[in-house]
């Protein structure tokens, strides 16, 4: 991706997962990320962490199965998104499973 400036082998699994997911497309130009109805619902930061935005639920699942937290951004929490582990991002398979119940849930709120 032209102008990211992360580390590359982070991108090519985070847009291994994106590809598996009907419907979900990459955008940014700096800062590759998803979203629907003009809201975000993954990104791929310049130090190569990922996050994916989730429902309550869901958030409360990937929070107790995997060794994570809440994403940070600027020096601001983002309530809705989990840090992606490096053990889910080198798992392109499941990893797409958590960002196809992000980019469903995302598609449930309203437009922006």
């Amino acid at each position: 991706m032209p102008g990211y400036g992360g580390p590359a082998d982070r991108l090519r699994l985070d847009e291994e997962a994106v590809s598996r997911i009907a419907g979900l497309e990459r955008k940014g130009a700096t800062m590759p990320y998803t979203s629907r109805n003009g809201h975000m619902t993954s990104f791929l930061d310049k130090g190569g962490s990922a996050a994916v935005r989730l429902d309550e639920a869901a958030r409360a699942e990937f929070l107790s199965r995997y060794d994570s937290g809440i994403a940070a951004q600027h020096g601001r929490e983002m309530k809705d998104f989990v840090v992606v582990p490096d053990s889910l991002l080198e798992d392109p398979v499941t990893f797409g499973e958590w960002l196809r119940r992000g980019h469903e849930w995302v598609g449930t709120l309203e437009p922006k």
